[in-house]
């Protein structure tokens, strides 16, 4: 690059300097107050230059051109490559349609972190007195990012296919309670549903320590002794309600419901697995009992607040499953056994029916489990190996084999409903009887009429009817103990209920829609 010297003429107002020996700094120091006063960028910018010696406004130039070439060259994919600034949204964003791959749901907040302060729903606060079951001063934990009760406009084609689909999702299940009312079963029930609502602690779960609650303060024996497991002792409780047809939405314990599917959905963990309610005692329990609420609660309502939690709930019972055998059992992949799996197939079951996705692959692996435990071709069912289980892991594995596609016509299957009828129900075992009793429904015909007769007799002779313990159950056995009153209540409550659970995955029509195999 040349550099000329600039023309000697000075513009309009500028006064010359006339340097000479001994005077030159005082002269450009004027000279330059003189174009600070004119004011001209232009002028100085010139001076600027005048005064920079060439080679350095040679390089800079140069310089300037030779980086813009360099990046015209540069191939697209790695302009891609450079770091951007984005702002937080958008990174909220991308990090949840990773964790999300089939349902979009923000992360849930644990609740010790929120600030517990009184929640409105439907224009109605949580702690109004208006309720039979909405005790003063009620608190509960603000849901912020849920939205789990959201008002959505009305969906036509949405509400028919949930109620016209198989099972008959949310018709007729609160009128046929209604009904029942006239029988002393029903009337068993309803006492049931006062004993556990009664004994709903403040922040609207449960606990298997049921001298926990408030208005309890002890007046009721035999409490559990798992009292870190309150996911499960939550959904369990809420399990007898949803069964005799009372939701968030309908019936006379709309709000002990809606507090219960907040304290459930508050305690779910997301992570790309799905949602996790996996607890120190419940463990996979927890989940599978959790997962059968939210999914029949979906079911029952066509409450679309709900589907993301539930949809999260079973892909993590998919994620949960022993890749190798098939199972589950207390962790999430561990070698199963049948006990845990038959919650996460009832959980299943209820998701497919309420038109979650459930992959075939994890419904065919469940099948080549139970065929891993089975005896005597299929009629006897053991705990984690053929011939060590009882007559609970029995009734269980049978009750899946009927959800898992096998028709009344195997020959296994009659062997052991027949198994079933000779051994009659159990005086004390509640985890067994509630199994058998749905297996026997399903059977139908004079086997189920006389089981039902039976089970419903002594239920309604051990229930007790005097003091606080009125409406509840305590028998001692293993699961019984650990539970304790309140377990054995709702369990008692839902075997009750089965011939009436209209619109559940308990419906014979239910049994017949298969999974995908």
């Amino acid at each position: 690059m040349d550099c000329k010297p600039l023309p000697k003429a000075r513009p309009a107002g500028m006064k010359t300097v006339k340097k000479v020996h001994g005077a030159k700094a005082t002269g450009v120091r004027e000279e330059m107050d003189e174009r600070e006063a004119t004011g001209s960028f232009v002028v100085w910018t010139r001076y600027l230059m005048h005064d920079t010696p060439c080679w350095l406004t040679s390089m800079v130039v140069h310089l300037v051109v030779m980086l813009a070439l360099a990046l015209l060259s540069l191939p697209q994919d790695a302009l891609d490559d450079v770091p951007l600034l984005s702002t937080a949204v958008d990174k909220i964003e991308d990090f949840e349609e990773t964790l999300q791959p089939v349902i979009d749901l923000p992360e849930v907040t644990p609740v010790e972190s929120l600030v517990v302060a009184p929640l409105v729903l439907d224009d109605e606060p949580l702690g109004s007195p208006d309720g039979p079951d909405a005790p003063p001063s009620f608190e509960v934990a603000a849901v912020t990012e849920i939205g789990l009760f959201r008002e959505f406009g009305q969906d036509t084609n949405f509400t028919q296919s949930i109620s016209t689909g198989p099972g008959g999702f949310g018709l007729g299940r609160s009128g046929g309670f209604r009904i029942r009312l006239r029988h002393p079963d029903g009337q068993a029930v309803a006492a049931a549903l006062k004993w556990l609502a009664e004994h709903q602690l403040p922040d609207g779960g449960w606990n298997f320590d049921h001298g926990l609650c408030p208005s309890c303060h002890g007046k009721c024996g035999d409490p559990g002794t798992l009292d870190k497991a309150r996911v499960g002792a939550t959904a369990l409780a809420l399990l007898p309600f949803l069964g005799a047809g009372k939701t968030h939405q309908d019936g006379d314990y709309k709000m002990t419901v809606k507090r219960g599917l907040y304290f459930l959905v508050n305690r779910m963990k997301l992570s790309n697995n799905g949602g996790s309610f996996h607890e120190p005692g419940g463990r996979m329990y927890s989940h599978g009992l959790a997962s059968i609420v939210l999914c029949e609660a979906y079911a029952m309502t066509s409450d679309r607040g709900l589907l993301p939690a539930a949809q999260n709930a079973i892909n993590f019972i998919s994620y949960a499953q022993d890749p190798v055998g098939g199972g589950w059992r207390y962790e999430a992949k561990q070698s199963g056994d049948t006990s845990v799996v038959g919650w996460q197939i009832m959980a299943l079951k209820s998701g497919h029916m309420a038109y979650l996705q459930v992959p075939a692959t994890t419904t065919q692996a469940a099948y080549r489990y139970l065929d891993s435990v089975q005896s005597e071709s299929g009629s006897r069912y053991g705990y984690t190996h053929p011939g060590q289980g009882s007559q609970a892991t029995t009734a269980i594995g049978l009750l899946c084999r009927m959800y898992l596609g096998w028709k009344k016509d195997n020959p296994a299957l009659e062997r052991g409903v027949q198994w079933i009828a000779q051994q009659g129900p159990a005086p004390n075992d509640m985890y067994y009887n509630y199994y058998a009793t749905q297996v026997m429904l399903h059977w139908d015909g004079s086997p189920w009429r006389k089981w039902d007769a039976s089970m419903k007799k002594q239920l309604i002779d051990t229930q007790a009817k005097t003091g606080h313990e009125t409406g509840s159950w305590h028998f001692k056995h293993s699961h019984g103990n650990q539970g304790g009153r309140l377990y054995n209540t709702a369990m008692a409550a839902m075997t009750l209920e089965v011939d009436y659970r209209i619109s559940s995955i308990y419906k014979q029509q239910s049994v017949e829609e298969d999974f995908p195999l």
